[in-house]
């Protein structure tokens, strides 16, 4: 089972190889290759993840960014109609996220502040 921030069902649809640093692309495409191979069961947290451990805004298991980050993670648990600690398989997010976030636009409501926002909403279009 991996812990995952709800915030990355957002990052991991619109990934697309860039990212913070090398280490942290290539992090990102591996855990979303091994995530549409293996279908693991995640747990959602509002913390530090398996994508954020290669992050280089990550100090000390926390977000350089904590407080505006733990936003974007709340808006999605609370538009998918989940909570912190909800265990589910990824596919299931990931179709939820789909479902209650992207089909209804709401990509900009809840990370359109965030500094790859321009990236997801090209590849939205």
């Amino acid at each position: 089972m991996y812990k995952l921030r709800p915030r990355h069902g957002l990052c991991t649809a619109f990934f697309c190889g860039h990212g913070y640093s090398e280490a942290f692309t290539a992090n990102m495409a591996e855990k979303i290759d091994r995530f549409m191979q293996e279908d693991p069961l995640i747990s959602l947290t509002v913390g530090a993840d398996c994508i954020c451990e290669a992050c280089p805004h990550n100090l000390s298991q926390e977000c350089d960014a904590a407080e505006k980050v733990a936003g974007y993670d709340h808006a999605v648990l609370r538009l998918c109609g989940l909570a912190e600690g909800d265990v589910l398989r990824w596919s299931d997010f990931q179709q939820l996220v789909e479902t209650c976030i992207l089909s209804q636009g709401r990509l900009a409501q809840i990370c359109g502040d965030c500094s790859w926002f321009s990236i997801c909403d090209t590849n939205l279009e």
